[in-house]
C-alpha cells in the first residue's frame, strides 16, 4: 500500500478487532455433578468472546472427561453431551483464535494425562515467549499436537508438577510472558490465576453450593452466582473442599488492564475490575461529545458496541437518541459470501437503516473504532441511502495505529487505516461530512470518572493503569519481535 492510498480491504466481516476468548471455572461442593451444565450456561453468557470453538472438561475426583468441538456453544453441547460429563468441577474456554488456526487441535480446554494425575488448562490471552518456551520443552522431549500457545502452559505446569501444584504453578507463571487468565483444574482442585500486569480480565464468584471465576462477571449472573471481587494482577487463587486460598506470584507490576475491554470487547452488563462497562461507554460519548460536538439532528449508534457511547453522546449534547441502524441476528459465522463484491457487501445484510430515523436529517453515527474503514465507508452509505443529509461519524476510541500482541487478533500495521492516514484522509475515504476520534485523555478521564463512582482502587503505581499499546505502540512489555531479535 502506498504511503497516502486508501485500499478497502473486501472482507468487510473481518473490518473489527476481534475478541481473545472466555474462560469459565466451576467448583460444587456436597458432592453435586452438575458444573457442566453451569459451564454451558456460563460459556453461553461468554459466546461474545469466542465463536470459533467450545470445550468443557470436567472432574469427578478421579478423572478428568473433555467435550469441545469447532462452532458456537449451542452447537457443540447439547442435552446428551452434557449428560455424559458429570461431575462437580469444570473448567471451560470459548475460543477466538490469535495464536494458531481456527482447528480442533488448538479447541480448548487442553487436557493432560500423566504419571501425577490429571490437569485441564484453559486460557484466555497471548503469550510472547511461546516459540522460546516450545523450544525449551522439545528439547526435553515434549511434543505438540497444536499451534496454540495454551499447550506450552499445561506442559510447563505438568513439567514442573512433581514439585506439587502451587510450585509447578508459580514456576510456570514466571517463565511465561505476555497476556494470560487462566482457569485449571485437578482432579480436586480449581485454580484462576491472571497475568502480573492484569491485561486479561478474571474475577471471582460465589454461588450458593461452590465457587465460580470467569472473564466476566455476566458469567456469574447467568448462573445465579454473586460477583465476589476481581481476581488481582498476579493473583493465584486455589479452590478445593478447604475452601479458597490466594496468594500473589513473583514482584508485583504496574496493572495495565487492556482498555479495549470497556471500548469494546465485555459485554455493556459486565463489570471488571469494579468498572461497569456500560458507565464506562457513556462516559466515553459524553466526554467524545464534548471534544468534538458538531450540530445535528439525531444521534445514532451502531449495534451494538457503539450504543452505550451514542447514549452518552446525545444526552451529553440534547440532541435525541434514536435506534438508527437495525442489525439482523441471525448471520452467522456460516453465512455463504463467496465472491469478492458479495463479502465486501456483506454489512448491507448485516445493517439496514430505519429511513424514519434517518431521512432528511443531520446524522451524528457513533462507533467504538475504525480499523480498516470498510464498514464505516458502508455504514456511510447505507445512511446516505436511506435520506441522510449530513453524517458525521464520531469514534468512542482513539485511532487504532499499531498491532496488538496480547490476546487481541489485530489486522498487520499496514492494513490498520489510522497508521499511515490522518483524520482528513480518513474522513474523506470514508465518505463522511467530519471525522472525529475520542482523545486518549478523555478515554482515561472516562474511565477514571467510572472507577470513582465505584470506590475502585487507583492503580498501586499511580498510573492510570491501561494498556494503549493499539493507540500509543508503548506496550507493557517487550513484543515477540523484540524478544527474537535480543535473543539473535
Amino acid at each position: 500500500m502506498k504511503q497516502g492510498q486508501f485500499t478497502p480491504n473486501a472482507v468487510t466481516d473481518d473490518d473489527k478487532l476481534r475478541e481473545s476468548c472466555g474462560v469459565i471455572g466451576i467448583f460444587l461442593q456436597n458432592g453435586e455433578d452438575m458444573a457442566a451444565r453451569l459451564g454451558y450456561y456460563g460459556l453461553y453468557s461468554l459466546q461474545h468472546r469466542g465463536q470459533e470453538s467450545a470445550g468443557i472438561s470436567v472432574s469427578d475426583g478421579t478423572e478428568i472427561t473433555t467435550h469441545k468441538g469447532m462452532g458456537l456453544v449451542s452447537e457443540v453441547f447439547n442435552e446428551e453431551k452434557l449428560n455424559s460429563i458429570k461431575g462437580r468441577i469444570a473448567v471451560g474456554h470459548v475460543l477466538y483464535s490469535t495464536s494458531g488456526k481456527a482447528y480442533i487441535e488448538n479447541a480448548q480446554p487442553f487436557v493432560i494425562h500423566f504419571k501425577l494425575g490429571n490437569l485441564a488448562v484453559a486460557h484466555n490471552g497471548s503469550l510472547v515467549n511461546t516459540g522460546v518456551l516450545k523450544e525449551l520443552l522439545e528439547e526435553t522431549g515434549s511434543t505438540f499436537s497444536s499451534s496454540s500457545d495454551s499447550e506450552v502452559i499445561i506442559k510447563l505446569i505438568a513439567k514442573n508438577y512433581k514439585k506439587g501444584l502451587e510450585r509447578a504453578l508459580t514456576d510456570t507463571i514466571q517463565m511465561i510472558k505476555g497476556s494470560f487468565a487462566l482457569a485449571v483444574m485437578t482432579e480436586n482442585t480449581l485454580i484462576g490465576v491472571r497475568d502480573p500486569n492484569g491485561i486479561r480480565p478474571l474475577c471471582l464468584g460465589k454461588l450458593e453450593n461452590g465457587w465460580v471465576i470467569a472473564s466476566e462477571s455476566c458469567a456469574i449472573d447467568a448462573i445465579g452466582g454473586e460477583l465476589v471481587r476481581d481476581i488481582e494482577p498476579g493473583e493465584i487463587v486455589i479452590i478445593n473442599d478447604d475452601g479458597v486460598l490466594s496468594f500473589e506470584f513473583g514482584e508485583r507490576t504496574a496493572k495495565k488492564t487492556c482498555i479495549f475491554e470497556y471500548v469494546y470487547f465485555a459485554r455493556p452488563d459486565s463489570i471488571l475490575d469494579g468498572i461497569a462497562v456500560q458507565e464506562a461507554r457513556l462516559r466515553m460519548g459524553a466526554i467524545l461529545a464534548r471534544e468534538s460536538a458538531v450540530p445535528a439532528d439525531v444521534v445514532i449508534g451502531v449495534p451494538d458496541s457503539g450504543l452505550g457511547a451514542a447514549m452518552g453522546f446525545s444526552a451529553a449534547v440534547g440532541i435525541p437518541y434514536a435506534m438508527g441502524i437495525v442489525k439482523n441476528k441471525y448471520i452467522g459465522r456460516t453465512f455463504i459470501a463467496p465472491s469478492q463484491e458479495q463479502r465486501e457487501n456483506l454489512v448491507f445484510v448485516k445493517l439496514n437503516a430505519m429511513k424514519s430515523d434517518i431521512n432528511g436529517k443531520r446524522v451524528i453515527i457513533i462507533d467504538d473504532s475504525i480499523v480498516r474503514g470498510t464498514t464505516s465507508r458502508r455504514l456511510i452509505q447505507i445512511l446516505r441511502r436511506a435520506g441522510a443529509k449530513e453524517v458525521h461519524f464520531r469514534i468512542s476510541s482513539p485511532p487504532v495505529k499499531f498491532s496488538c500482541y496480547f490476546g487481541i487478533d489485530t489486522p498487520c500495521r499496514s492494513e490498520l487505516i489510522s497508521s499511515s492516514h490522518d483524520e482528513q484522509e480518513i474522513c474523506k475515504a470514508i465518505g463522511a461530512d467530519s471525522l472525529a476520534f475520542i482523545s486518549i485523555k478523555g478515554m482515561l478521564e472516562a474511565l477514571g470518572g467510572v472507577a470513582e463512582q465505584v470506590s475502585c482502587e487507583k492503580n498501586r503505581d499511580g498510573q492510570d493503569g491501561y494498556c494503549q499499546g493499539c493507540f500509543t505502540g508503548e506496550y507493557p512489555m517487550p513484543s515477540p519481535g523484540e524478544i527474537v531479535s535480543r535473543r539473535l
